[in-house]
């Protein structure tokens, strides 16, 4: 059993007890809400007339149903506007804090509360959404749940949880120009698999994460749960403090020297233990591009789509559903391949300096006859601070629609949503069977450069050819 790690001491401070089941009944420190997965936790409540016991720890935002063209009151779509209202009506009941549109606070989830300083190191941090996992770049344990756990937290800011094993994933070197932390992820779930993780904490370690930025950091742990891991985190460090100072929720004065005091007590000690352990070479990363139906059927951009034969025995089921449905040709390039629709955006590559990074790919060029190509900034601030900056102007020119927050075409429960079986070039998290809305739509999934050079050349390209 693991000893040592920054999820063995988060878990053991939070434990309140344990459960005759054997599972640890543990505290959650911040709980997040969102308009899908809350309305029948909230009526869960109302049946048992229970209140939400610490409401000041639980915040709301709305971003899954919102659409991202026309956010004008009621929205066209009737039910997207009674889950928007379940919601405004729960938090005016409840006492909860809302991230409401037009508050200059609204946003997906996962950016919303690391922006603000919601989340912090050595948290318990809780949501109704699986990329909860997000938060694990601070140094906290965060935890995607369904909707009778979400009645849990409301009630009793607790969650009863099996303690998992915590696995080390080194990646050191340095990365590649081209190369990005959305490569780093994808590389880690191709090579251990999207049932890798099962049972286990990811702990992203050794000098490639160490020289990543929070937002990266982000990234990679925002994918933890696409490789089997319940959660994944990286230990505080520089980056981290710098990142939190002076932001809304963050510590100030005396406070902030005693808070940096603790997380770093918090670290995993040098000589913690592990359950496993695996290293990877950041020389050998390169842009990643997904060719299946999941995040864990992927390649490098100079690769070829796998043949069955190439591949272990246990993966050429899931294969050979991949191929079927994909209309990819196995032993063909995955370079070259045409696309339709081109996404930037999502709780993965929604933030600041992933638009950042697309724009200097996207200056001067233009996106390819017949694509259709959009940006979908994560928050209300992420879009001033891009606007300020003139990247929206940098992504019209080059023929890309700018839009309103939301979490649009990453799972399409909004109008953004792919037809037939168009093929997208998406900076998201899942490729899953209809995931992006169509129920024969194909994703493939990639960095915000490598969508932005897709756009432009109106097939899969490696990005490192416009450096």
């Amino acid at each position: 059993m693991s000893k040592g790690t920054l999820f063995d001491k988060v878990w053991d401070l939070h434990s309140v007890g344990t459960l005759p089941s054997g599972q640890t009944q543990l505290f959650i420190g911040l709980h997040l809400i969102h308009e899908v997965t809350s309305p029948q936790a909230f009526s869960m409540l109302r049946e048992r007339g229970l209140k939400v016991l610490y409401p000041q720890r639980t915040i709301a935002t709305v971003d899954h149903i919102v659409p991202t063209e026309n956010q004008a009151r009621p929205f066209a779509d009737v039910l997207a506007e009674e889950m928007m209202q379940a919601l405004e009506q729960n938090c005016q009941e409840f006492g909860i804090r809302f991230c409401n549109i037009g508050s200059g606070n609204q946003g997906i989830v996962h950016v919303i509360a690391p922006e603000q300083g919601l989340t912090q190191p050595g948290m318990t941090v809780a949501c109704g959404d699986s990329h909860t996992s997000t938060h694990g770049a601070f140094g906290a344990i965060a935890f995607g749940i369904g909707t009778s756990q979400v009645r849990d937290v409301l009630a009793s800011q607790t969650l009863s949880l099996s303690k998992l094993k915590v696995r080390k994933i080194e990646v050191n070197g340095k990365l590649s120009p081209g190369v990005y932390a959305k490569d780093v992820i994808l590389h880690v779930i191709r090579k251990l698999g999207v049932k890798g993780g099962v049972g286990y904490a990811y702990e992203y370690a050794g000098s490639t994460f160490e020289s990543m930025s929070m937002e990266e950091r982000m990234t990679a742990c925002n994918m933890s749960i696409e490789g089997g891991a319940r959660c994944g985190y990286v230990n505080p460090d520089e980056v981290t403090y710098e990142y939190l100072k002076n932001r809304d929720f963050a510590p100030k004065g005396e406070d902030w020297d005693r808070a940096i005091a603790w997380w770093n007590s918090i670290k995993s000690d040098k000589d913690a233990v592990y359950d496993d352990i695996v290293t990877f070479d950041a020389s050998e990363i390169e842009p990643t591009v997904t060719w299946g139906i999941t995040p864990g059927q992927g390649i490098g951009v100079s690769e070829k789509i796998p043949t069955a034969e190439n591949l272990p025995a246990s993966e050429r089921e899931i294969a050979s559903l991949a191929f079927n449905y994909m209309k990819l040709n196995p032993g063909s390039p995955i370079k070259g391949t045409p696309v339709d629709v081109c996404f930037i955006g999502s709780c993965t590559n929604g933030r600041l300096s992933d638009l950042q990074e697309a724009a200097k790919f996207a200056k001067g060029k233009h996106v390819a006859p017949g694509v259709k190509a959009f940006v979908v900034p994560g928050s209300e601030r992420v879009k001033k601070q891009a606007e300020a900056l003139e990247l929206d102007r940098i992504f019209t020119d080059a023929g890309f629609e700018w839009r309103e927050p939301g979490c649009s075409m990453c799972l399409a429960m909004n109008p953004d949503k792919l037809k037939g079986d168009q093929i997208s070039a998406s900076s998201s998290n899942r490729n899953f069977k209809g995931r992006q809305g169509s129920a024969t739509g194909r994703t493939l999934l990639m960095s915000p450069a490598m969508v932005v050079a897709a756009a432009i050349n109106g097939k899969v390209a490696d990005v490192r050819e416009l450096l």
